[in-house]
């Protein structure tokens, strides 16, 4: 409906939180069908705010499931606002898309679409703590890991902090692996996709691991994935798909502390990481380097309006293959196949796949 957001999205004034009045609008306007509740409240200095968890579509632990991650890092507020654009979609078609419905009927969606709701207030990578949270699992990395950029405990004055050796996870980190392994990994197949920005000049989409260039155990899911993505969406090869350990590897990764988890044997988990590349919005606008947030976002309006639209594509395919899972998804014999060929294409050709 026309004005219906409050108002779009923008590189605000400091203080300013359109992210978490167009969220809370949305779960004004879808009413029961949107399942909302705060599983965690953020202490700030200005009082507390709310960490999200929205529910749609079934609850039944016996289907398939997917959530849908964003904000981790406050300063990356393009992944939230993709996450609040498509859920703004489904929202709105709830009222007239049959297809849509009987998707539904089959697959739980999980959204956290701000899951460091101080740092995006605050507009800094961290939370109040001064932690990264995507280095502030119990996780080692091995060899190689980069100096600051792989995770460090010298001092929450610098950033990728990992916080106090030893010390429970961060609230926000906590309550992440809480949503994921109560209400995803339970289910007998569950994909997350988690939403960040900054790297490179590429959209890329990456899978574990982080902490070791060792392949994942659903590499043959994931490359059946992959192949089923390329084959229903051949121009939109917008995306690099590739493990994170080709680009970088950091300790305290919440996605290689979920990924190894106990879940039940044949329930297969595939974590993806979408990461936005920014560098391209600042080759294309160098002035935006001084902006406090134009390193992670686009700030010219057109720009951030192709990103909103653009990757609504992969989200909705994404739901579509976890709802259909069982027509894709490799079993028994047929896995070992797809594990050698992406053993090939992302592992031992020289440079690896780069799709």
């Amino acid at each position: 409906m026309p004005g219906f957001l409050p108002r779009p999205f923008a590189i605000a004034a400091r203080g300013d939180f359109p992210e978490l009045e167009v969220m809370q609008g949305l779960i004004g306007r879808a009413g029961p069908a949107l399942r909302a509740e705060i599983v965690e409240e953020v202490q700030t200095p200005g009082g507390p705010l709310p960490l999200y968890c929205l529910e749609l579509g079934a609850q039944s632990a016996e289907l398939p499931a997917i959530g849908f991650f964003g904000g981790v890092h406050g300063v990356e507020r393009i992944g939230t606002q993709v996450l609040l654009a498509y859920l703004h979609s489904l929202i709105e078609r709830l009222s007239w898309d049959d297809s849509l419905a009987r998707t539904l009927e089959g697959v739980r969606l999980v959204f956290m679409p701000i899951v460091n709701p101080a740092g995006m207030l605050a507009r800094t990578r961290a939370n109040p703590a001064g932690v990264d949270l995507m280095r502030n699992a119990p996780v080692e990395a091995g060899s190689n890991v980069p100096w600051l950029l792989g995770g460090h405990r010298l001092s929450s004055a610098l950033p990728w902090y990992r916080g106090v050796s030893g010390a429970p996870m961060q609230p926000e980190a906590r309550a992440l692996c809480h949503v994921v392994e109560q209400r995803l990994l339970a289910h007998p197949f569950c994909l997350t996709l988690d939403c960040h920005s900054g790297f490179g000049m590429r959209d890329r989409i990456w899978f574990p691991y982080a902490r070791s260039r060792e392949p994942v155990a659903c590499l043959p899911e994931i490359y059946a994935l992959r192949t089923l993505f390329r084959s229903t969406h051949p121009y939109h090869g917008i995306y690099v798909i590739e493990p994170q350990s080709r680009q970088y590897m950091t300790h305290g990764d919440l996605w290689d502390y979920l990924y190894d988890r106990p879940r039940a044997p044949g329930h297969p988990y595939l974590p993806l990481t979408l990461e936005l590349g920014s560098w391209l919005w600042v080759k294309k606008s160098p002035a935006q380097i001084f902006s406090p947030l134009g390193l992670f976002n686009p700030v010219a309006t057109h720009r951030l309006h192709r990103a909103l639209r653009r990757h609504l594509t992969l989200l909705d395919f994404l739901v579509r293959a976890t709802a259909s899972h069982a027509r894709w998804c490799p079993v028994g014999d047929a896995r070992q196949p797809l594990k050698e060929a992406a053993l090939a294409y992302w592992y031992r050709q020289a440079g690896g796949g780069a799709d």
